[in-house]
């Protein structure tokens, strides 16, 4: 007995004096301050950080930023943690990250004034369970984008909901190695766009309620052309339906309200195992970039294409935009899956390799029009499908922040 008596007071003097852990900091509270202290800590953070901001309402009137890496923003929870931009005097983002290895978690970003939560080379980024929200609905002077990362190396987006943004909703740009899943794209003008990039995975999303649902597109005059490898499958694109309200002049006030997937001059990319229903315009669009360009490092046709095993409901019967004049020579309504045609540009003809693996009740046209910049009046339409070619799916995306779920194959 005695002994164990010395071995439980040795312990418990050892406990005593050892050094006790610093005290883990209070979530942030609502306050007149929290604006200021919030600031504060995105700037005197250290890498491995957790900067916990806690349930209920902050109204700020300025834009935050983050430039250490390493940190994790966490909120209590997408229905508990609310950051509202509504009284925001300037027009930028609501929180502009330029560093790596960052994780933004777990609040609702309300009515940014510019664009919600901006990355930009930002490598290893991951956004997971936010909302942003435009509370008004869908107007043309809401921010263009929800999330935004841009020009960045392994991009992560996981359980994320945008509605209303007057741009794109999800939109990762001149970036490579993305993975877009389990998110909710709704009332804006494109859901889910991937933007000159390369390498990336799209699925397990709901795209609904938005002028376009799905886009993956390469545009001239960035620094990043050359978009390629990217796949879309088990996405739920239904009911695209919001009339276009883009600011004029942007690129996407080109989009025709009621498309499913879009896929503009890009290579090599696969849409399959996804559900189509209910795309006034036509649940998928393969189209050349159609206006004149200067760069001479831009390819404006779209090659090397899957699309294959999707399900598709009804759609096509409004169409709108530049198709809608076609819709009446067609019967009144555009086909399951619309390709423009086009395989020469500058005086270049190219092999585009559309394969088109659907069912044969599944329908397809091609509008035959040949020549990029198009001209609709020169549509001559076919509904034979390109011969079938082997083109090889790009590799399942893995990322390292996302290791657990880096396995998952999609075919």
């Amino acid at each position: 007995m005695r002994s164990i008596l010395a071995a439980v007071s040795v312990l418990a003097l050892a406990a005593a004096c050892s050094p006790t852990e610093p005290a883990k900091p209070a979530a942030l509270a609502p306050s007149a301050t929290a604006y200021a202290d919030l600031q504060k800590l995105l700037i005197e953070a250290k890498p491995g950080d957790t900067i916990e901001i806690g349930e209920g309402r902050f109204d700020f009137t300025d834009g935050l930023s983050l430039t250490v890496d390493g940190v994790t923003i966490k909120g209590a929870g997408q229905d508990k943690t609310f950051i509202s931009f509504k009284g925001q005097t300037g027009s930028g983002e609501g929180l502009l990250i330029t560093s790596d290895n960052v994780t933004v978690t777990g609040f609702t970003m309300e009515d940014p004034k510019g664009d919600g939560i901006k990355s930009k080379g930002a490598d290893n980024i991951t956004y997971k369970d936010l909302k942003v929200i435009w509370t008004g609905g869908p107007l043309t002077t809401n921010g263009a984008y929800g999330v935004y990362p841009v020009e960045s190396k392994n991009v992560l987006i996981d359980g994320v909901t945008v509605s209303g943004a007057s741009d794109a909703g999800i939109y990762v740009g001149q970036s490579d190695n993305i993975i877009v899943r389990n998110s909710l794209a709704e009332y804006n003008v494109a859901g889910i766009e991937i933007e000159n990039s390369t390498n990336a995975d799209v699925h397990d999303n709901v795209a609904t309620h938005n002028a376009g649902g799905i886009l993956v597109f390469d545009l001239p005059d960035l620094p990043k052309i050359g978009g390629h490898s990217t796949r879309i499958f088990n996405n739920q694109v239904v009911a695209n339906d919001t009339p276009n309200f883009a600011p004029p002049g942007n690129i996407v006030a080109n989009v025709p309200t009621g498309a499913g997937v879009m896929l503009m001059a890009n290579q090599n990319v696969h849409v399959f195992n996804n559900t189509f229903d209910k795309n006034q315009t036509t649940h998928v669009l393969i189209y050349g970039y159609s206006f004149e360009f200067k760069d001479a490092r831009y390819n404006p046709l779209p090659r090397d294409f899957v699309i294959r095993d999707n399900t598709y409901g009804e759609g096509g019967n409004n169409p709108q935009g530049r198709l809608a004049p076609l819709a009446p020579a067609l019967g009144g309504s555009l086909p399951a899956i619309v390709w423009d045609g086009v395989t020469t540009y500058n005086g270049k003809t190219e092999e585009v390799r559309i394969a088109v693996r659907e069912k044969p009740e599944v329908g397809f046209i091609n509008l035959g029009l040949g020549v990029t910049p198009i001209d609709l009046t020169k549509a001559n339409p076919s509904t034979t499908r390109l011969p079938d070619f082997e083109i090889a799916e790009p590799p399942a995306i893995v990322l390292p922040q996302d290791k657990p779920a880096a396995a998952k194959e999609g075919t």
